[in-house]
């Protein structure tokens, strides 16, 4: 198949009107009337989501922290790198910063930010940036109330080999398990 030619002015939609139908904890829900490129009018709903943060820590050994949390949508629980919404003009690394300690109960000192990820942008403005945490001290954690996890210690490569068979299928703990991989050289 080949590329085709088609510059971005001719993808944009025009929003005509949007309302907000529910204002939420965790994000708002908005509605718009927008026009397509052809001319015609049709309706999006998204999720107005303040953005998050996520951290994967990986100590001198090469092991990473993973943390095991229920997960109301799915039913289950799933195995994720630790994470967090942005407050309001929060800035990402001081979320991360935050998250790594009350989820594992280490502290990093050295933080890398590798990227950001647009989580489910068909119908969610949530942005999530990502870090790398090394060279870890231990300091005890204190989760959020009413906020049951654990963490999992274990080698980088096992983590990678789990996202590969499917046992891990949180999109954002995929992604920086991958670009840690990458880093790694593994």
């Amino acid at each position: 198949m080949g590329k085709i030619n088609c510059s971005d002015d001719m993808l944009y939609e025009k929003t005509v009107a949007s309302r907000t139908v529910f204002e939420g904890k965790v994000f708002d829900v908005e509605i718009k009337d927008i026009t397509t490129p052809e001319g015609n009018a049709s309706v999006r709903e998204i999720v107005k989501h303040p953005g998050g943060a996520c951290i994967l820590p990986i100590d001198n050994e090469g092991n990473c922290y993973l943390v095991k949390q229920f997960r109301s949508p799915f039913e289950k629980v799933m195995l994720e790198a630790p994470a967090g919404k942005l407050e309001k003009g929060e800035d990402p690394l001081h979320c991360v910063s935050r998250e790594i300690t009350e989820e594992t109960g280490f502290t990093a000192g050295k933080i890398e930010c590798v990227g950001a990820v647009a989580a489910t942008p068909g119908y969610c403005s949530e942005i999530i940036t990502l870090f790398i945490g090394t060279e870890l001290e231990y300091k005890g954690g204190i989760p959020d109330p009413n906020e049951y996890i654990a963490t999992v210690k274990m080698p980088l490569t096992d983590a990678v080999r789990m996202a590969d068979n499917g046992e891990i299928t949180d999109a954002k703990t995929l992604v920086l398990l991958y670009k840690a991989q990458r880093r790694a050289g593994i």
